[in-house]
């Protein structure tokens, strides 16, 4: 089969980033007024990450009827849970290094003023549906691994094989040909670029490209998923979903699901079930999310660092922005590596003025599919975040041009 190199390769960051900023910002003053514009004051609403577009009719319907806040939001995360074909949560998951699904999440019930959450929790489906039981069954907030499998087992939830066929052959194949997670991180000071400008490391990528192409056939593993799993190896995914949720009470809550990083070290636990980073909702001011690089996202608290900022009287776009600047600072604008990063927020403001921030336009591996947000407020649409920078994220690790 042929392998396409804008599949898997990322060439157009240089040439993107040579665009000037002010052209930039003035993109981000128009999407600021047109979102302003369009809804201010729109309630109920229902906003999330794209991935739980087609999820939005039945829990907005379910919302405008009365339901509770954080019962609608998780209506929305529940649809890719259940979901085998999506690898970024619940079932079909992609798992750690190890070849274990290891999933996490929490909630915020804006009305009550709780919060619950669960981090690598293994052989349970619906993580969020287990916050909410940690939530309203425990003094606790968060349960983590073997503790908080026990707790959902003793609450009802069933033991299940998380692992797909799919999954377990994307893994195996991870693990014949790229293992290579283990090195220092992007925030290394001695960090340095693992593929250097040369001929002999292009030559050696190709051969590592034609040996994955031979262990997916040997796998077993369908001609036509083959270039999805080579690219889910190259690049491990990092999805999640993010959903909050308010009423025409004013009431909000928000919840974020996730299956984490793919191949990760076993234990290892991102931004999604931390509150205040990957999810924080306050009754007073609003709901926010994040979806991406979730050790970066960590480092700035993020949802909680928009949650203050509209608290001061920030709009949410200016909010979200402020914390896309934060992790910038961490790195000291250094693109090099800033390229390597990429971070959505998802904002819902008490009044029903929400946003959607990205650092950049899109994936470099995903050329065409701009970041994304969903909303339904009577009106179920999907509209492009307000990126910070030009041009489009690199996955890691770093492939050579």
């Amino acid at each position: 089969m042929a392998f396409s190199r804008r599949d898997f390769l990322t060439t157009a960051v240089v040439g993107s980033l040579s665009l000037g900023l002010e052209s930039q910002e003035q993109k981000q003053q128009d999407s600021r007024k047109a979102q302003t514009r369009t809804l201010a004051g729109k309630r109920p609403i229902i906003v999330s990450s794209a991935n739980g577009y087609n999820y939005l009719d039945d829990a907005y319907n379910f919302l405008r009827g009365g339901g509770d806040t954080l019962d609608a939001a998780l209506r929305v995360v529940k649809g890719p849970e259940d979901d085998p074909n999506d690898h970024s949560v619940g079932l079909g998951g992609l798992p750690n290094e190890e070849g274990v699904v290891e999933l996490d999440a929490c909630c915020m019930h804006g009305p009550s003023r709780r919060a619950g959450a669960v981090g690598g929790i293994r052989n349970i489906k619906n993580p969020s549906q287990v916050v909410k039981a940690v939530m309203e069954h425990t003094g606790h907030v968060f349960l983590v691994g073997d503790g908080a499998e026990r707790f959902a087992v003793a609450q009802g939830f069933p033991r299940e094989t998380l692992l797909t066929d799919y999954s377990r052959k994307v893994w195996l194949l991870w693990k014949e040909t790229h293992s290579d997670w283990w090195g220092p991180g992007l925030a290394d000071p001695n960090w340095k670029k693992r593929f250097p400008a040369g001929k002999s490391q292009k030559d050696e990528w190709q051969i590592r490209m034609k040996r994955m192409k031979e262990v997916a056939a040997q796998l077993g593993i369908a001609p036509e998923q083959r270039a999805t799993a080579i690219r889910e190896v190259i690049f491990p995914p990092t999805g999640t979903i993010h959903c909050s949720a308010l009423n025409d009470r004013g009431d909000i809550s928000g919840c974020t699901t996730t299956s984490g990083l793919a191949w990760k070290l076993p234990g290892r636990v991102g931004d999604s079930p931390i509150i205040g980073a990957g999810c924080y909702a306050d009754q007073d001011v609003g709901s926010a999310g994040a979806t991406g690089s979730g050790e970066e996202n960590i480092k700035v608290a993020g949802a909680h660092t928009i949650i203050e900022n509209m608290r001061k009287g920030m709009s949410p776009l200016e909010a979200g922005t402020d914390a896309l600047k934060r992790i910038v600072r961490n790195y000291n604008g250094d693109r090099d590596r800033l390229k390597f990063i990429d971070m959505t927020y998802y904002i819902l403001r008490k009044d029903g003025v929400y946003a959607g921030v990205s650092l950049w336009e899109g994936y470099a591996s995903e050329p065409g599919k701009p970041h994304r947000i969903a909303i339904h407020d009577g009106s179920k649409r999907a509209e492009k975040t307000v990126n910070l920078f030009p041009g489009l994220s690199q996955e890691w690790p770093p492939t050579p041009a």
